[in-house]
């Protein structure tokens, strides 16, 4: 697809990977919608950025747990660039718990995990699909993670959305086919802030290195390494859809 004076929203799209798909979507000549639900100030900066590059950039708050405001959020975008032609699925949560740590996974964790990572998925895709299929040559990417293909991650429900959010993706892109491609994205680590406030500066090093070594490539994922991955299949051949495409420096290779 061609994205010159086509549109996009971006959920999370103030930080992170949703940031630099953004960014990357704009330098293209895209409109870009993003939403946050709590860094305005980073959001409100990125849409700024994005207006800087020529591009329309909005910024509105929108949590995808809410249908609702998934339903606004579309609305808006239609309104600003009347049309819609691109959905980064990007928003999403969890708790950090060692996967041994069963008594300490409480429901609400279950619950917000699930209902970020994807129900909000699904709402947002819901709240879309007609503005998607009106545009007759779509695009939906979903930020997955190895998590869901290895079972390995921040917490046992973080790994168990991915993998839902996996399966979520394959069922909608048959649904949403011919006119709409439905893929995803499975970053292994991504070197984030995100990730550093979770695990504590120690413990981020030292999984950073575990890591880097491990990887066949010695390398992981930077957000504008995702962000690429994410722009490539939107950008890229049209005949790809209902797929789930690693970016992780080989670790899924299992080397010894």
């Amino acid at each position: 697809m061609k994205v010159d004076g086509k549109a996009a929203i971006v959920t999370g799209g103030g930080t992170g990977v949703g940031r630099s798909t953004a960014l990357k979507l704009a330098e293209r000549g895209c409109n870009v919608l993003i939403n946050y639900s709590r860094s305005r100030d980073e959001a409100e900066a990125t849409a700024a950025e994005l207006r800087r590059l020529g591009v329309r950039g909005v910024a509105i708050e929108a949590d995808v747990v809410d249908d609702a405001a998934c339903r606004r959020m579309v609305s808006t975008a239609l309104a600003e660039f009347g049309r819609l032609d691109v959905l980064v699925n990007n928003a999403a949560t969890t708790a950090f718990i060692p996967l041994d740590a069963f008594e300490a996974v409480g429901l609400d964790d279950w619950n917000r995990i699930f209902n970020t990572n994807v129900l909000g998925v699904f709402q947002c895709i819901r709240a879309a699909r007609e503005a998607l299929l009106a545009a007759g040559d779509a695009e939906i990417v979903n930020v997955s993670s190895i998590a869901g293909l290895l079972g390995v991650g921040s917490s046992i429900p973080y790994c168990a959305s991915k993998a839902a959010l996996n399966n979520l993706t394959l069922a909608i892109s048959r649904v949403l086919a011919p006119k709409v491609r439905v893929n995803a994205v499975a970053p292994g680590l991504i070197t984030s802030r995100w990730l550093k406030e979770g695990l504590g500066d120690e413990a981020y090093e030292a999984y950073l290195a575990r890591t880097v070594e491990r990887a066949p490539l010695h390398r992981v994922c930077s957000p504008d390494d995702v962000a690429d991955l994410i722009v490539n299949i939107i950008t890229g051949p049209d005949l790809i859809t209902g797929q789930i495409l690693p970016i992780e420096g080989g670790v899924l290779t299992g080397r010894l």
